[in-house]
């Protein structure tokens, strides 16, 4: 029960992390990428990222460990399935910004000069990420409604 819930609570909270820091590094992208900035953007990019693997780690074990519902529930949940196929556009989204602000770090750690004329195409695929964030709370709330599963 206590792990259940522990779980349930590491899961929200890093989906409330996650969507404030990707929406954060979208507006830090968008804006003139001085040296703070550019920090700015690095510290959204780190809590995004972290967020994202306790997001996923979480919803992993909680899907396998059969904690809530069995992982057949889950399965057979199209609700569910179309909130995994949102992560897959999320994780698919953020390959060219992981790869690019990877790229910037070391740029910048280095003392060299970061080329940032990507800043506005990370930015709106940023603000997509996040809207789409906000579709799989929306598919996530109808799941925990019971919406989506075998028909009783």
């Amino acid at each position: 029960m206590i792990l259940r819930w522990l779980l349930a609570t590491l899961h929200l909270l890093a989906l409330g992390i996650g969507l404030g820091a990707v929406w954060s590094r979208g507006r830090a992208l968008r804006s003139e990428l001085d040296g703070r900035e550019l920090r700015r953007v690095f510290r959204a990019d780190a809590l995004w990222g972290a967020a994202a693997a306790l997001w996923v780690g979480t919803g992993v074990w909680r899907l396998l460990a059969d904690l809530e519902k069995p992982t057949t529930y889950y399965m057979q949940n199209h609700v569910f399935l179309t909130k995994m196929g949102l992560l897959l556009v999320i994780l698919v989204l953020e390959v060219w910004p992981m790869v690019t602000l990877m790229r910037w770090r070391r740029s910048f750690a280095g003392g060299e000069p970061v080329d940032t004329r990507a800043g506005p195409r990370l930015a709106r695929i940023s603000f997509v990420q996040a809207w789409v964030v906000v579709l799989m709370v929306l598919a996530a709330t109808a799941m925990a409604r019971g919406i989506g599963g075998p028909a009783k």
